[in-house]
């Protein structure tokens, strides 16, 4: 396979998933997802790190590379440790980051994330919960990630996901920047 590498088998999701159980409506918190990205507007989303607004300046969203973590992050303590070790384990910087729901019968339109931004970046996802398998699909080659599997993939690619199980299917789906770009994206005071 060329747009996909699974990285880690056996993970184990459980604690991830009850720390979002753990804390009321985590899934409304946040409706930008579904209500400004098109292809993405049956999906929810909890926000871990996003991009740095006040870095925005003239560029655009998708060409900002600073990111932060959001404000509500910080009741995920599992999910940003797991986020800041695979960091450290991958000699990389974290970007950005999310959890996300696909509910069932739902899907991912296709489409390539565009930008300065995803262009130095490797993008992953964690699957937390998949009845079935995830099914995802990058150019050509498709694949089901199941639950405590880890993956990187090509998001420069034509991609897209689809629920075909019958139970909510839950990644952590974030970026990283490989350290060794680091001076290239943010200069030399990196």
């Amino acid at each position: 396979m060329q747009y996909f590498k699974r990285l880690k088998s056996d993970v184990d999701p459980r604690p991830f998933l009850d720390e979002i159980e753990s804390i009321d409506d985590a899934w409304a918190q946040s409706t930008g997802r579904q209500d400004k990205i098109k292809v993405q507007r049956e999906a929810l989303a909890i926000p871990l790190r996003g991009l740095r607004k006040s870095a925005i300046g003239d560029r655009k969203r998708r060409d900002v590379h600073e990111s932060r973590w959001t404000t509500g992050s910080a009741r995920f303590v599992l999910a940003r440790k797991f986020l800041d070790d695979f960091a450290l384990e991958q000699d990389s910087i974290l970007g950005r980051a999310k959890i996300v729901c696909l509910p069932a019968g739902k899907r991912v339109y296709p489409h390539i994330d565009r930008g300065e931004y995803y262009r130095v970046r490797n993008r992953y996802h964690f699957v937390l919960r998949s009845t079935d398998g995830s099914w995802l699909k990058a150019g050509d080659e498709e694949v089901r990630m199941r639950e405590g599997e880890l993956w990187w993939f090509d998001n420069d690619q034509m991609h897209e996901a689809h629920n075909d199980g019958d139970q909510d299917r839950i990644h952590m789906i974030f970026d990283m920047l490989p350290s060794h770009r680091a001076e290239e994206v943010f200069g030399a005071a990196a």
